[in-house]
């Protein structure tokens, strides 16, 4: 079973500490915190109003993203493991929550994120596999798009073979 490749050094970040960033509808950020400067080497000004998709590492399946999008346009959070870049191209491991943000009215908002540092051993036994083979799917079309869904389709499936939604899937890991 191959794993990730992940060129660059892994940066790490304290048990204590918690990556808190928020963004608006499209996904720009409006707020980050210390830590989140701190571990993707961005200054608070070099993030704020640019695409989250700035720390997104191109070894993180895109349907993976399709999923949380999916799941927090919806209203729902959801939790998650997530390979992330540096503004050096070094790359960060982190255990997501992704919710919402509502107004009074309830309406959608923006987004908010706190990423703690994930389970080791989770991520190298079972998580980068799954992502190496979700990676694969993808990049085996020359359609993007196509690959992406058909790698979907097959996360999707492995779920329903479990008979988990995915949050359960990753907290029960």
């Amino acid at each position: 079973m191959s794993t990730l490749i992940l060129p660059g050094k892994e940066i790490t970040f304290s048990n204590d500490e918690i990556i808190v960033s928020k963004t608006d509808l499209k996904g720009l950020i409006t707020y980050t915190n210390t830590t989140f400067c701190k571990v993707a080497g961005y200054t608070e000004r070099e993030l704020l109003g640019q695409p989250h998709s700035i720390i997104r590492h191109d070894a993180m399946p895109r349907c993976v993203f399709k999923l949380i999008w999916d799941r927090i346009q919806q209203g729902c959070e959801i939790f998650g493991y997530v390979v992330n870049k540096t503004r050096f191209n070094d790359y960060y491991w982190v255990m997501a929550h992704v919710t919402p943000s509502f107004d009074d009215d309830m309406k959608i908002v923006g987004y908010h994120s706190n990423r703690r540092v994930p389970d080791r051993r989770v991520v190298d036994s079972i998580i980068s596999p799954l992502y190496a083979q979700l990676l694969e799917i993808e990049n085996s079309t020359s359609n993007r798009k196509d690959g992406m869904n058909k790698a979907f389709d097959t996360l999707v499936n492995i779920l329903e073979q479990k008979g988990i939604e995915y949050d359960e899937f990753i907290l029960t890991l």
